[in-house]
């Protein structure tokens, strides 16, 4: 793993705050992302990870609202729609995966690569087959239709078309939700493969333990505030974050070599 201060800053957060209508959800929020570097942000259910993500892409509910300090490679993007967000790169892969369920999955990657046509980019598909390359079974369900993929394959999707955008920074919201422990060891695997395009990757999981093995550095994210902030290795073998969110009483030998299903 890499040091943070090694790598340029290409996405920055200070002091964010997210109301939804009189109740505050996140509270002065601060955290970097870094080129061809992964960070996570964990906590428990309900402490603000996908509201921080949201109001990052700019895809708050209109009843909600955000302030604070967003650049993007230095450029404050805090005022700028989700559309002209993703126009500069930014690129969101919601837990839900919203695909198109009765387009193919061929058709799902053409339409991520969709801002790069509008850009006027004649070679707007040529990630396809390193889309492919990082996800075998993609190619070989190129034209069955995305509905009838296992909830894997179709993260693997949801993933895919997102990487067909080229983005400069990619969110993941909770990637792992709701697969098989094998298959999150996949999915975990290529995200970690994910240094090799060099795009800056803000992953936000509730799997801790798989989310700061693949990570560089990470943020506790705790009823709305971030409580921690370290090297992925660092928090890993905190005693509080090992007791809290690995699910591990006793420190010692025991941390960093128990592995469960749920580990990639």
């Amino acid at each position: 793993m890499r040091a943070l201060a090694e790598m340029p800053v290409v996405l920055e957060i200070q002091d964010l705050h997210v109301r939804y209508r009189k109740v505050e959800a996140v509270h002065g929020a601060s955290l970097r992302v870094t080129a061809g570097g992964i960070v996570t942000v964990i906590g428990p259910n309900g402490a603000g990870k996908s509201t921080l993500l949201n109001a990052i892409m700019g895809a708050l509910p209109p009843y909600a609202t955000a302030c604070g300090t967003m650049r993007l490679f230095g450029e404050d993007i805090g005022a700028l729609p989700i559309e002209d967000r993703v126009m500069r790169g930014m690129c969101l892969v919601p837990e839900r995966r919203e695909l198109f369920a009765s387009m193919s999955v061929e058709d799902n990657l053409v339409l991520g690569a969709f801002r790069r046509k509008r850009a006027g980019e004649r070679a707007y598909l040529d990630q396809m087959d390193v889309v492919f390359d990082l996800f075998p079974r993609l190619r070989e369900r190129a034209r069955q239709d995305a509905g009838t993929l296992s909830g894997g394959e179709r993260q693997m999707l949801a993933i895919g078309r997102a990487l067909m955008a080229r983005p400069r920074v990619l969110m993941l919201d909770e990637p792992s939700l709701g697969l098989a422990p094998r298959i999150v060891r996949e999915i975990f695997q290529i995200v970690a493969r994910l240094r090799q395009t060099g795009v800056a990757t803000l992953l936000i999981e509730q799997n801790a333990r798989a989310a700061l093995r693949v990570a560089d550095y990470g943020y506790v994210l705790e009823t709305g505030e971030v409580v921690m902030a370290g090297e992925a290795s660092m928090l890993s073998h905190d005693a509080k974050v090992a007791e809290t969110y690995l699910g591990i009483g006793t420190i010692g030998t025991r941390i960093g070599t128990r592995r469960d299903d749920a580990t990639p």
